[in-house]
């Protein structure tokens, strides 16, 4: 089990691309998170297994059809307190 935040960068606001994470982490089984951020760009926490939550991350560099990912910087975490997974309101 691993936990990992990532800060995606790009077109990755108003493209969908926080509802096309909480869809593909509920379908794989991930706990955490994902927000839009002020500066433009998205923030998430995978925890889970970890080829599970490594896959999710490599999905994050392509993301939904019409987004354009431009770089995906990842942080070590610590698990989140609850299980499921949560669109959060956009932080600074």
């Amino acid at each position: 089990m691993i936990a990992v935040r990532v800060r995606i960068e790009g077109r990755v606001q108003g493209v969908g691309f926080r509802y096309w994470v909480v869809r593909e982490a509920e379908n794989a089984g991930i706990d955490g998170w994902v927000r839009n951020r002020r500066d433009g760009s998205v923030e998430a926490l995978f925890s889970g297994d970890e080829e599970i939550v490594r896959r999710m991350i490599s999905h994050c560099h392509q993301g939904p059809p019409v987004a354009h990912v431009t770089a995906l910087r990842e942080f070590s975490a610590e698990p989140p307190a609850e299980s499921g997974f949560a669109s959060l309101p956009t932080a600074s």
